[in-house]
């Protein structure tokens, strides 16, 4: 079975600010095991559906967008995004315009943050730049071995304290 992990944060738990817009914004450490077999390559999508308020959500908001993560590697290292990708691994769009990760920075209230990393039996096209999570699941469509999620969360209140 597919298993997702943090070193930074337990399932459910909340974020460190080191990992949000109240800090250096850097993307936390993950780690998995229980690839199965005929992997070849790991996606990974970061995003909240509790966009702009828990209360009244309007939209998943996409944080990050990673593909073509080899098969032999088990870990993205804190600070991996940018220019510390595994060889061969594309970083698609978030939701401010940017590529790779945009950390958690909720206007209001405590918000969810889904960590789910896909294992596909394919190297996926280069999508490029721009490509958005809708875009890496088109492209993983009929490709995906297993999949497992890790949630974090992260409040208006923790990120107005760590300023």
């Amino acid at each position: 079975m597919l298993t997702l992990t943090s070193s930074a944060f337990s399932a459910n738990a909340s974020i460190p600010a080191k990992h949000t817009c109240a800090g250096a914004d850097v993307s936390p450490p993950l780690a998995w095991t229980g690839a199965p077999a005929g992997t070849r390559t790991f996606a990974l999508v970061v995003d909240d559906p509790d966009a702009p308020d828990p209360a009244a959500p309007r939209r998943v908001w996409v944080h990050w967008v990673l593909y073509n993560v080899p098969a032999d590697v088990a870990s993205l290292p804190e600070g991996t995004s940018g220019g510390r990708l595994p060889t061969g691994a594309r970083e698609g769009r978030h939701d401010g315009g940017g590529t790779g990760w945009s950390g958690p920075c909720p206007p209001i209230g405590r918000h969810r943050y889904f960590h789910r990393l896909y294992a596909l039996d394919a190297e996926l096209p280069d999508l490029g730049r721009g490509a958005t999570k809708a875009d890496l699941e088109r492209a993983m469509s009929g490709h995906v071995l297993a999949s497992a999620e890790l949630v974090g969360t992260f409040s208006a209140d923790e990120r107005g304290a760590a300023r």
